[in-house]
């Protein structure tokens, strides 16, 4: 599996929607496969047993090849390409089969719970033998290996729904583990641990699927990008000479592989139009090579000549750090009158900051005037989506 993975891994990209197709459907066939198998032992052991842990982990691994479906369904669809419907193509439906998975799981929990709560109040004696210790060791085994094979394709292709299927191996594994040692305890002392060994199973299985569901909605209502690609797309961007500086930055993001992204660029007021123009279709056309995004890029025009605008931003600037170093300005200028001196410029918020807007304004418009009597500061409070 893993020979697989570095086989196909450079095929296309990491992000293609045909890699991405390609691993997820793996991932989704190994899954059925190997969680259908484990049910079968386990059920077999289990009917022979009488153990409700065992039933209950066997029936787990039977929800588990259901999501394996769902996985795959979800890949599929996801690879589609945009239409007039949907032109912003299909990448979500892969967070909707993660979320349909973290359901699964959630309902197997809950039934699980409740029918280990009925066996800890009517107990039934346990059955224990070397077939059982061997099944359960496997499945240990076989869980722990998708949960490494899952994590190396989740971290390749950065999927949220493969992330899924990788925690819900791993508290399979802790799950089974509980009922190996639950079984051995109860084989050598006189305790019965079976049904709260079960109990325990639902609890890692709640958990997994409560973990899995807030990594899959997460995109779904929309979150920042990583520090990682706001760099990426910063180093890229002022790489170009006559870019001085960028603002605004929004990312969309339409699914793995899809992004939308948007900014601001200061580009010097003395050249050309055409030139700065040239330079801004330029830096989109890197963005897009480099990242497989779509991206639009305003310019604003600076002053780079005007010393005074210079050193009345640089106060400003100075101001506004010491007020909070999380707060950014841009769009910077002076309107000079007879009787006063208007600063207008925005600030950029994170969301994050505990002062509300007005408040913000009028703090930094108050130590501003007392640097600078007779200014006016004009403030547009914008936050910050990165």
């Amino acid at each position: 599996m893993f020979y697989l993975i570095q086989k196909l891994k450079t095929q296309g990209g990491p992000y293609s929607a045909e890699t991405r197709r390609r691993f997820g459907v793996i991932s989704g066939l190994v899954g059925i496969l190997l969680n259908l198998l484990l049910f079968g032992g386990k059920l077999t052991v289990a009917l022979l047993s009488g153990s409700v842990a065992i039933i209950a982990d066997a029936f787990n691994n039977l929800s588990d090849a259901g999501s394996s479906v769902i996985t795959i369904v979800g890949f599929r669809l996801s690879g589609k390409k945009a239409d007039p419907e949907h032109p912003f193509g299909h990448g979500r439906f892969e967070y909707i089969a993660g979320f349909i998975v973290s359901v699964v799981i959630l309902l197997m929990g809950y039934e699980l719970a409740k029918s280990s709560i009925k066996g800890i109040i009517s107990p039934t004696p346990v059955e224990f033998n070397a077939v059982t210790l061997v099944v359960l060791a496997a499945s240990i085994c076989i869980k722990l290996y998708m949960a490494l094979y899952n994590r190396k394709l989740a971290n390749l292709i950065d999927s949220a729904a493969i992330g899924a299927v990788t925690r819900d191996s791993l508290s399979d594994v802790a799950a089974t583990s509980a009922v190996l040692v639950s079984l051995i305890v109860s084989r050598y002392t006189t305790l019965n641990l079976d049904s709260w060994a079960g109990l325990a199973v639902s609890v890692f299985i709640l958990y997994s699927g409560v973990s899995s569901a807030k990594d899959t909605l997460a995109p779904l209502l929309g979150t920042p990008p990583s520090k990682e690609l706001v760099t990426e797309i910063e180093k890229i961007v002022m790489s170009h000479e006559q870019i001085t500086g960028m603002h605004d930055l929004v990312v969309h993001n339409y699914g793995p592989g899809r992004l939308m992204i948007s900014l601001h660029a200061e580009v010097p007021s003395s050249i050309e139009v055409f030139e700065a123009h040239a330079v801004i279709d330029d830096a989109e056309k890197v963005l897009e090579e480099k990242l497989g995004c779509e991206a639009v890029i305003h310019f604003d025009p600076i002053d780079t000549n005007d010393q005074e605008l210079a050193r009345l931003r640089d106060i400003v600037t100075n101001v506004v750090r010491n007020i909070d170093e999380s707060i950014t300005i841009h769009d910077f200028r002076y309107i000079p009158g007879t009787s006063h001196t208007n600063l207008v410029f925005d600030i950029v918020v994170q969301y994050g900051c505990k002062k509300c807007d007005e408040d913000l304004k009028k703090q930094i418009s108050d130590e501003v005037g007392k640097l600078l009597p007779n200014h006016n500061c004009v403030i547009k409070c914008d936050r910050s989506f990165v």
